[in-house]
């Protein structure tokens, strides 16, 4: 059974809210900018998509993936109607680091910041008087991870709302070994093109609200049909295809769909050599003659690798590519790699073409895969 998506938050270097972000996304806006909250001098690379929120350059504060995330579902608890009053309803966050950001200026600049604050529980409470809050941990593919257990929540039929969340910060310890191991550092993060140099760490944060049954009073932004989740456990960083196709037809089966039926897939798309082509020929190879049959696209050219928060970030983008016909470019690229070409990819100017049934991948280290299906509301 699908279930409806009543509420929509989020939150990036390119936009404050769903439409901005979005509009950013069509207009091939990128976020990419000089460095914000670290010392320059200590880096190779420059650049970072980081959401323009401290006091000053150079500047940075703790709480910033929590305010990140407070502001996401906020938004997406307005928009379903739940007010700010969420103690009867789960979350569910998906993030790569949590608050570690903040631990990092507690302990060598003497940062106000306490253990508890580490857990998004505290704030969540604070702000909402939510008191059945869960964080998920789980790479790149943490939100998604969290869709698929609000899924089976909704399915027990013991809620009648879930709301799903991912965020993360940039922190300088994950930034610092991203600038080491890459000897050259990316000038731009240029998904599927032949001479992609590697991922640029993004910000952001996204939240959707999920209900059991629409109440008939309430927008429905699409619903979730399936997700399908996998650990491949194949490498700590490398992917496997086998374990990414794996879990596109495990999700296809859930949702009892085929290949052909499948309008847009919205790319996991990181600008690493590596993981563009695991999951460019794991795509043709579950949708084998069927390939060229839906559009595809991805945002992390102009978001920058978002980490826990990318999955639902790239599901509200299907959402809106579903709601509107208009379908964002992938931005960077310019001689994308054979395989890639073998595809309908969307790149260079936005599209248009009607979405009634979208794919949201979502691939994390250690084989954390995850694909969710997403159908336009009726």
């Amino acid at each position: 059974m699908s279930r409806p998506i009543v509420g929509i938050g989020a939150v990036a270097s390119i936009g404050r809210d769903p439409s901005e972000l979005f509009e950013s996304l069509c207009a091939g806006r990128s976020g990419l900018a000089p460095l914000r909250g670290f010392d320059r001098s200590k880096f190779k690379a420059g650049h970072l998509f980081e959401i323009d929120d401290r006091p000053a350059p150079g500047v940075d504060v703790p709480g910033r993936a929590t305010g990140f995330l407070l502001d996401a579902v906020g938004q997406a608890a307005r928009d379903a109607g739940l007010g700010e009053d969420l103690r009867d309803v789960p979350i569910l966050v998906g993030t790569g680091l949590r608050e570690l950001r903040s631990l990092e200026l507690w302990w060598r600049d003497g940062a106000e910041f306490t253990a508890g604050r580490m857990h998004f529980g505290t704030a969540l409470r604070e702000r909402f008087g939510a008191v059945d809050t869960h964080t998920f941990s789980n790479a790149c593919s943490a939100s998604l991870y969290a869709l698929a257990l609000a899924v089976d929540q909704l399915d027990s039929g013991v809620v009648e709302h879930v709301i799903v969340a991912g965020t993360d910060s940039i922190t300088e310890s994950m930034f610092g070994l991203t600038d080491a191991f890459q000897l050259e550092p990316p000038g731009r993060l240029r998904p599927f093109d032949v001479d992609r140099k590697g991922t640029i760490l993004g910000e952001g944060a996204g939240a959707i609200v999920l209900a059991r049954e629409p109440d008939g009073h309430r927008r429905v932004h699409g619903r979730v049909r399936s997700v399908g989740v996998n650990c491949d456990a194949h490498h700590t960083t490398a992917p496997l295809q086998a374990g990414v196709a794996a879990a596109m037809r495990q999700a296809h089966r859930r949702a009892g769909v085929k290949p052909e039926n499948v309008d847009l897939v919205m790319l996991h798309g990181t600008g690493t050599p590596l993981n563009d082509e695991v999951e460019v020929r794991a795509l043709r190879e579950v949708f084998g003659e069927h390939e060229r049959v839906p559009l595809v696209t991805a945002v992390k050219s102009m978001t920058g690798h978002t980490a826990g928060s990318a999955g639902v970030l790239s599901l509200i983008t299907a959402l809106r590519a579903m709601s509107t016909g208009r379908i964002p470019p992938v931005t960077e690229l310019d001689e994308p790699t054979e395989d890639v070409s073998a595809l309908r990819l969307v790149h260079t100017t936005e599209t248009t073409g009607r979405v009634e049934v979208a794919q949201v991948n979502g691939f994390g280290f250690g084989g954390l895969n995850a694909v969710a299906v997403l159908e336009a509301a009726r």
